[in-house]
């Protein structure tokens, strides 16, 4: 797995230990700056590449709708300890702001689902809260030394979830900026955590394999699930709140129950750690994203993989779909962003 092996362990990375390979990937470009490309079928293609959109890794990515402006906005955070705001139009990215304030990498954002605010987790120790209509910094939330590796919106947009490194879920105000509470894993280094979509439950996956599923209206630990020997990288609900995916450096994907936390299946077919799944909008497939450079889709009623993308040239940190399930953005150490069209 090449120089994979740094990340096993959540660590800050050296941005100068990196130059070589940054040299090898920029010299080895095989379009400009940024390219369409288009496919002519009906099929799973890539549509579009931005390639150099950081000067580092980038490790994470959220894709919003702005209903009232009828826009899509792509944010990305990468380990140059910058986040970049995109606009998606005319089937191509366009770089809108370049927010600058973190001071070490940018290791996960998110948007809002209801107001025009991203949020960034950075290896500073900080969350900070954007406005994307103007590219102002809205506020700095201090979250304390690693407790901050991951984060998301609540559907409601009122509370912002962070992971931390002691095993508990914080949950920050989003107006107030303030921690309201904490949900105790009783366990290890929270990597990933997810909302349902129905406002009723939050997931924890920790870099021991373990998953943990709480009641957000009690704060009660409903189901601690084992399914995983090795670090748990992403979890995502289907829109339904039915099921829980979740990814691991074990290879395998897994598929949960949430109501009866039974395992519904296990998924096959990356060749090394699974860092990334989301479930597109339309509640039958979801992606996933791998070190193997790989970002594969899955056909949740079939458990089969339905199709490969092979445009990475690195691993692959960050997939999402957009509002309706008509594309994917995916994001990795190649410091590019790719856009997937997908039949609907």
């Amino acid at each position: 797995m090449g120089d994979g092996k740094r990340y096993n362990i959540p660590a800050p990375q050296s941005r100068n230990g990196s130059k070589n390979q940054k040299q090898l990937n920029r010299s080895s470009l095989a379009f400009g700056p940024s390219s369409l490309v288009k496919e002519m079928t009906n099929q799973y293609s890539i549509l579009f590449k931005q390639e150099q959109a950081h000067d580092d890794a980038i490790w994470s990515v959220a894709w919003g709708t702005n209903k009232k402006e009828n826009s899509e906005t792509v944010v990305t955070g990468s380990l140059d300890d910058l986040v970049k705001v995109w606009k998606w139009r005319d089937e191509r990215l366009d770089l809108q702001w370049s927010l600058e304030g973190h001071q070490l990498g940018v290791v996960s954002v998110d948007i809002s689902h209801t107001l025009p605010i991203a949020a960034s987790s950075s290896l500073d120790a900080h969350i900070r809260l954007w406005d994307l209509e103007n590219g102002k910094q809205i506020k700095s939330i201090d979250a304390g030394p690693v407790d901050a590796w991951t984060l998301a919106f609540s559907p409601d947009s009122q509370y912002l979830a962070t992971g931390t490194h002691v095993g508990k879920v914080n949950i920050f105000g989003v107006e107030s900026g303030k921690k309201e509470y904490s949900l105790d894993t009783r366990g290890k280094f929270i990597l990933s955590i997810a909302y349902s979509p129905d406002g009723k439950y939050l997931a924890s996956g920790a870099i021991d394999g373990i998953i943990n599923i709480f009641d957000i209206a009690t704060g009660k630990l409903l189901h601690t699930l084992e399914g995983h020997a090795m670090p748990i990288r992403s979890l995502t609900f289907s829109p339904d709140s039915q099921l829980l995916v979740t990814a691991s450096d074990d290879g395998y994907i897994k598929i949960y129950d949430v109501q009866h936390a039974n395992l519904a299946g296990t998924l096959s077919g990356h060749a090394s750690w699974v860092l990334n799944v989301a479930f597109c909008p339309d509640d039958t497939h979801f992606v996933s994203s791998s070190s193997d450079k790989s970002v594969k889709v899955w056909d949740v009623g079939t458990r089969t993989c339905v199709h490969t993308f092979f445009d990475h040239q690195d691993q692959v940190w960050g997939v999402k779909y957009n509002g309706n399930g008509s594309k994917i953005v995916s994001v990795g150490d190649d410091q590019e962003i790719h856009i997937y069209d997908c039949p609907i």
